[in-house]
């Protein structure tokens, strides 16, 4: 089955840390684009970062550059996502996808598109 799986989520204090990732099972990774997206209940869904197919260029929202890191293993057929400083805002269900460039990503035109990991910030 062609899919892509969230890990990593859980409940975290303001300030603390989590790693979420994404794992492709049943195609290569390293063909596409992977974004990372979020979403609060009763808010729109925000795109929040992306990664290219090398890994060279990645790209942030305002509202987390400097807090999140976005990078990939191929060879592990995984992209991660570290968060840090992490703020109540920063709740929601984050889901990874797939597509052939950040700016087809940034579309929202996704290949694939994974459940979802829940992301709890709160004291």
């Amino acid at each position: 089955q062609l899919q892509l799986v969230e890990s990593g989520g859980g409940l975290v204090q303001p300030g603390g840390s989590l790693r979420l990732s994404c794992a492709a099972s049943g195609f290569a990774l390293d063909i596409y684009a992977i974004g990372w997206f979020r979403q609060a209940p009763g808010k729109e869904r925000e795109w929040v970062s992306c990664i290219s197919r090398s890994g060279i260029i990645t790209d942030y929202a305002d509202s987390v550059k400097g807090r999140f890191t976005i990078s990939r293993d191929n060879a592990k057929n995984t992209v991660y996502l570290q968060m840090n400083s992490l703020k109540v805002e920063d709740t929601g269900v984050y889901y990874c996808v797939a597509a052939m460039s950040c700016s087809v990503v940034a579309a929202d035109d996704a290949v694939y598109r994974g459940q979802g990991t829940q992301v709890t910030v709160s004291s």
